[in-house]
């Protein structure tokens, strides 16, 4: 065991390892874009709107009125320039007939043998309102949100300039585990292997390996199996160096090199973050779920924000309900309600105070904090609050 790194540093570390290993950027369908970062600048490809465009169901009007009504305009027609006198109906979205002076709201009118009158606005959005042609939307580095995706539509764009989905599979250690029925006679069920995946939010998952059995050669071949077709790997339980802890003789086995090796917080410390010679990363969280979890907040998701090119996971903040004690030199991390009010059932094997958290509020090494403390937050992945 080498000396642990600071939980702050831990996170940058991660991020920036993903980050500089991103993969080059692509022209990605949204859907495979999403989540990830726009790698070049957002640009409109026409006009937006690329045409003058009613806002409002109505009447096109020009000259002076009353208005001779003479026809309708529907979404998705080129309409006749209108003379002066007529009116025609207007739908919400359709083109703006040429020569219009004004239009009537459809609730404002009043109709009356063939002659439409009212009083009128420009209610249209003028052609290029929104954007011009060419102009830049979004900055390179935007997260690609549904709202980016939705405006790339409209501005045009089939396809974003972004950085793929890293491919991620998670292995199992433990002869102990079960995958079915209740823990019993020495053996206890599985609770990482199906929560691990749902936490690694923004990656392509693959099929969980494992349980694997407490043996060298099994943790080899299963890390083998696993970075065959992943570019993320994340391990449970074996960061240690117990008798059947086999995960750090097998990374040497195959011959990659930490990022980092244990991490200075409670819960969650025998962490760790290696790379091997082709460029895959390992990620080994410890076998105790809420450390698990930990682990996760704090190497794997930085690394997958770097890897699609986005930055650093902010944190949010939580003003604390009650006094929350420190964990000496380490960074603790307590688990705590929307209100800020410390859990019950928070420790580091026990899931049933995270399932109601709002996240882990942060108290910094060497430190407490008294109630009405405003502290940060950090949350877990794909869980809100």
């Amino acid at each position: 065991m080498t000396d642990p790194i600071t939980w702050a540093d831990a996170r940058e570390t991660a991020w920036a390892a993903g980050y500089a290993a991103k993969p080059a950027p692509a022209e990605l369908p949204f859907a495979e874009a999403a989540g990830s970062a726009l790698a070049a600048p957002l640009t409109a490809v026409s006009d937006l709107p690329a045409f003058p465009t009613s806002a409002v169901d109505g009447w096109a009007v020009a000259g002076t009125g009353p208005w001779r009504i003479g026809g309708e305009v529907l979404a998705g027609h080129v309409p006749e320039p209108l003379a002066s006198g007529a009116a025609v109906k207007i739908a919400t979205g359709a083109q703006v007939p040429e020569g219009t002076d004004g239009l009537i709201r459809l609730e404002h009118s009043t109709v009356e043998d063939g002659y439409v009158s009212g009083p009128t606005d420009r209610e249209w959005r003028e052609a290029g309102e929104e954007a011009r042609h060419g102009e830049e939307l979004m900055p390179a580095g935007t997260p690609v949100t549904p709202p980016v995706i939705g405006l790339a539509a409209a501005a045009g764009h089939l396809t974003l300039p972004a950085h793929g989905r890293p491919r991620a599979r998670v292995v199992v250690f433990g002869d102990e585990l079960l995958t079915s029925g209740v823990s019993g006679k020495g053996r206890i069920r599985d609770a990482l292997g199906p929560m691990v995946p749902h936490l690694l939010v923004g990656a392509d998952v693959q099929a969980s390996i494992g349980p694997v059995a407490d043996t060298l050669e099994a943790h080899v071949a299963a890390l083998r199996e696993a970075l065959a077709d992943a570019d993320v790997v994340c391990t449970t339980g074996g960061t240690m160096v117990g008798p059947v802890d086999h995960l750090h003789a097998a990374l040497a086995e195959i011959g990659a090199e930490y990022v980092l090796n244990t991490v200075a917080v409670r819960p969650g410390f025998p962490m760790l973050l290696a790379r091997t010679a082709d460029g895959k990363f390992i990620a080994g969280l410890p076998g105790n779920p809420q450390s698990a979890v930990i682990a996760v907040v704090t190497v794997v998701a930085p690394l997958l924000a770097g890897l699609r090119g986005l930055p650093l996971p902010p944190l949010r903040t939580v003003e604390l309900a009650e006094d929350v004690p420190g964990r000496g030199s380490f960074t603790h991390l307590a688990l705590v309600d929307p209100a800020g009010r410390r859990l019950a059932h928070h420790g580091s094997a026990m899931l049933r105070g995270l399932a109601g958290a709002a996240g882990f509020a942060v108290i910094p090494p060497d430190d407490a904090a008294a109630a009405g403390t405003v502290v940060d937050l950090a949350t877990v992945p794909g869980v809100s609050s």
